[in-house]
């Protein structure tokens, strides 16, 4: 099987982020959504994003933010890729897009709503570089902790690389990857941490070698 990349998101720390990426992680998400308890402002993750090694992406995670706003903080903040985790349309893709072309996008997706929450995932595959499959949550944007049930992927059309979510941690990682063996990357949030935004560097280190683990028994 191909590499799994891993993504460790809600980042609010640098010496977690130091931690991660000694540990292998492909990839550090900054929250710039002011509800979320993760949150972390654009100055703050700019420093962060300083202190990082050569070869680890940044990625924003915005939700339902101006695409003017969104580009800002995109170049100040040097950001290699936004995550868009609210009702953003291909349309505001698009307009996102134009605003920061050195920044790819990646769309979430929430699973195991009702009628699937109206997923369209074929919709965005021109104005995205990946999907990010997501547990549903009415009154949240994702960080819920819970997992979706993974046989739902398969049934979804897919033609672009994506990205599981949601409740992963060292103790399941193991059952997803094997559950969805065609994902791109995982990202993993909640499942790491000691509380929002405060995360257990033992979980961090445990969760990326079981991927690697997992990796090594799955090869052909």
């Amino acid at each position: 099987m191909q590499r799994i990349r891993v993504k460790i998101c809600g980042m609010t720390r640098l010496a977690d982020a130091l931690c991660a990426t000694e540990a292998g992680v492909d990839a550090l998400g900054f929250i710039f959504h002011e509800k979320s308890p993760r949150s972390i402002s654009p100055e703050k993750a700019k420093e962060i994003i300083a202190g990082l090694p050569p070869f680890v992406a940044a990625v924003g995670v915005f939700v339902n933010m101006d695409p003017a706003r969104a580009a800002a903080i995109i170049e100040v903040c040097e950001l290699e890729y936004a995550q868009l985790h609210g009702k953003e349309t291909p349309a505001y893709c698009q307009n996102l897009r134009a605003a920061a072309p050195t920044c790819k996008l990646i769309k979430a997706l929430q699973v195991g709503g009702p009628r699937e929450n109206g997923l369209n995932p074929a919709a965005y595959a021109s104005c995205t570089s990946a999907l990010l499959f997501d547990t549903y949550a009415p009154k949240t944007h994702g960080g819920t902790g819970e997992a979706f049930d993974w046989a739902l992927i398969p049934s979804l059309e897919l033609n672009q690389p994506f990205l599981l979510a949601g409740g992963l941690h060292p103790g399941n990682v193991e059952a997803a990857i094997r559950a969805v063996p065609a994902m791109y990357g995982l990202d993993a949030n909640s499942g790491l941490e000691d509380a929002p935004g405060i995360k257990n560097h033992t979980l961090m280190r445990r969760f990326l070698a079981q991927v690697r683990t997992v990796e090594q028994a799955l090869a052909p």
